[in-house]
């Protein structure tokens, strides 16, 4: 495996920072080499200063998305974190009969566990009530949101789904899809996917009620994470609800809502 340089990995730093104002430390640069080795052999190039040089050229936007996906850290499980799914049945149960649709946004929603864990929980509260509801799930990598809308994830990565769930909402793989489950098809009706770089002006994605904006921040300095949690609280309703990661917190981010427990905040 080619070994990357402290030059070549401080243009690298920049040009994710420059991308999706992910800021990596020093000690990712074996992450760098190890995530974009392939992809010099793909394009048999010799050093990550030719890759960089190929990026930079303006011809191969198609490879500038794939650096992008690769360098893009991706981790989530069903339901992650349970104090915020259990806020959110309340508040979704609290929402029955409303005349308005009730929204929730995955704001980096990865390969999509987050969404499908957030429509099992509407479906189950407002599905009785016929109140409409509707989750958005939102990334900047393309690879890991093409994931995300198969809804087709290995069966181990279903541990944390209570089994009423479990049993409603996912069908167990068969023959050569054993060990697997799928997210069934009512459900991901439900869930739309759209590519979003939170490092700039946002979409029209509409207004929402909750926003998961989890374990995001934590890639970000200060300048970047203010920016970045302002044009999200632009799209959550008054009274909406806001959830973090729970070794993120928004002292000196923003004065735009109030904490109600950790990583739970609230916009008047």
């Amino acid at each position: 495996m080619n070994t990357i340089t402290d030059t070549e990995f401080s243009r690298f730093q920049r040009f994710i920072y420059d991308a999706a104002g992910i800021t990596l430390s020093p000690a990712k640069k074996a992450l760098v080499c190890g995530r974009l080795s392939k992809r010099l052999q793909a394009h048999r190039l010799d050093s990550f200063g030719a890759y960089f040089e190929l990026l930079s050229s303006g011809r191969e936007d198609a490879e500038v998305q794939t650096a992008v996906d690769l360098l893009t850290t991706n981790e989530t499980y069903f339901f992650r974190e349970p104090k915020h799914f259990e806020l959110l049945r309340t508040l979704a149960t609290q929402a029955r009969g409303r005349p308005q649709p009730f929204r929730v946004w995955s704001a980096a929603s990865s390969s999509g566990e987050e969404c499908y864990s957030i429509a099992m929980v509407l479906a189950d509260c407002l599905d009785a009530s016929q109140t409409a509801w509707d989750v958005v799930g939102s990334d900047i990598s393309t690879r890991v949101l093409r994931r995300a809308r198969t809804g087709h994830y290995p069966l181990e990565r279903a541990r944390n789904i209570p089994p009423a769930y479990l049993k409603r909402y996912c069908l167990r793989g068969q023959g050569e899809q054993d060990g697997t489950l799928l997210v069934e098809r009512r459900l991901r009706s439900r869930v739309s996917f759209a590519q979003v770089n939170l490092n700039t002006e946002l979409p029209r994605l509409g207004t929402f009620d909750v926003v998961f904006l989890r374990n995001v921040m934590i890639y970000f300095n200060g300048d970047t994470k203010r920016q970045v949690v302002a044009r999200v609280l632009s799209l959550l309703k008054p009274g909406g609800h806001l959830f973090i990661g729970h070794s993120e917190s928004l002292n000196d981010i923003s004065t735009a809502v109030e904490q109600l427990a950790p990583s739970i905040y609230c916009k008047p």
